[in-house]
């Protein structure tokens, strides 16, 4: 059995996103690290909601804590052998999960590149998400309302970043053009777009000044989130760490990755399911589930385990 570990993005944070994880004891030393970084528990912040959730430094910490947290309690059990991506912010976690970064690093980067984000796209500018339209159209609708394609999910369905007025036009256009989703989504950050070449420019600088670790035995291996390649050089690995920031990703190569890798079972770690829900019709062969599809830990190990 091989398992697919898939880092989940910003935009599915709610109250319950730590459910599972927030009473174990292996995930106590995630909880502990971000606690300074966000001011307070990540669990009761998550568990208060409100708009705070949606914040583009609080996000990020958050969606890094969800995924370490989740991976700790897994780790404990010794899952074998796994390959992890992650999706947007997703990737940074990834590093920590593959034993790359102490989780301490994966947090405090997680605000750096938040920060750095922020400084470097001013108000107004957000992400919307489309499905049902060939990427091509996709891209020239982009472009005729001067934004960018940010993500390629699947060959129907990708991201675009811009201004918010320019983005409620661009769906408003989509969905007249046949498309089957066309949204704004809760972000406020045009990721993965070249507004933020001095954002991933500042985040090098900060990557460069972080120890890296060697991977412990039976870590998962790491793919890139910037184009599904696997990281064996840490130097180029890290370029397209901060690189992704300004370049516009191709999650659909990283799930052709896992599958390439032989991945039978998938796994989606942080809030929500938006990343299964696209494995599903990216691996139809593979099981899929979101970490919040179960209701205990025990019955999530027993399907790593290979239960049904």
């Amino acid at each position: 059995m091989t398992l697919a570990l898939l880092l989940s993005g910003q935009g599915g944070q709610h109250p319950g996103m730590f459910a599972l994880t927030a009473e174990r004891p292996e995930a106590e030393g995630v909880f502990a690290a971000a606690r300074p970084i966000l001011g307070e528990d990540p669990r009761d912040l998550a568990t208060a909601g409100g708009p705070r959730l949606h914040e583009n430094r609080t996000g990020q910490v958050l969606c890094c804590t969800a995924a370490l947290a989740a991976w700790a309690v897994i780790a404990a059990d010794k899952p074998g052998r796994a390959v992890v991506a992650g999706y947007s912010i997703g990737d940074l976690a990834a590093w920590g999960v593959a034993g790359r970064l102490t989780p301490e690093a994966v947090l405090r980067l997680a605000a750096q590149r938040a920060e750095v984000m922020d400084a470097a796209s001013g108000e107004g500018f957000g992400l919307a998400g489309l499905r049902g339209l060939p990427l091509d159209t996709i891209r020239i609708l982009a472009e005729r309302h001067a934004c960018d394609l940010a993500i390629r999910n699947a060959p129907d369905s990708g991201v675009v970043g811009g201004s918010r007025v320019a983005l409620d036009a661009l769906c408003t256009e989509a969905l007249a053009a046949g498309a089957r989703r066309a949204v704004v989504l809760p972000v406020h950050t045009p990721s993965h777009t070249p507004r933020l070449a001095p954002a991933a420019a500042a985040f090098a600088d900060a990557l460069a000044r972080e120890s890296l670790h060697r991977p412990p035995p039976g870590a998962p291996r790491l793919l890139s989130g910037l184009d599904g390649a696997p990281v064996f050089d840490a130097a180029k690995g890290l370029d397209k760490l901060a690189g992704q920031i300004a370049q516009s990703i191709d999650w659909a190569a990283c799930l052709d990755a896992a599958r390439e890798f032989g991945a039978t079972r998938v796994l989606e770690l942080g809030p929500g399911h938006a990343l299964a829900t696209m494995a599903r019709a990216a691996m139809p062969d593979a099981r899929v589930h979101a970490l919040e599809d179960f209701r205990t830990v025990e019955g999530l190990l027993g399907w790593i385990g290979g239960g049904d």
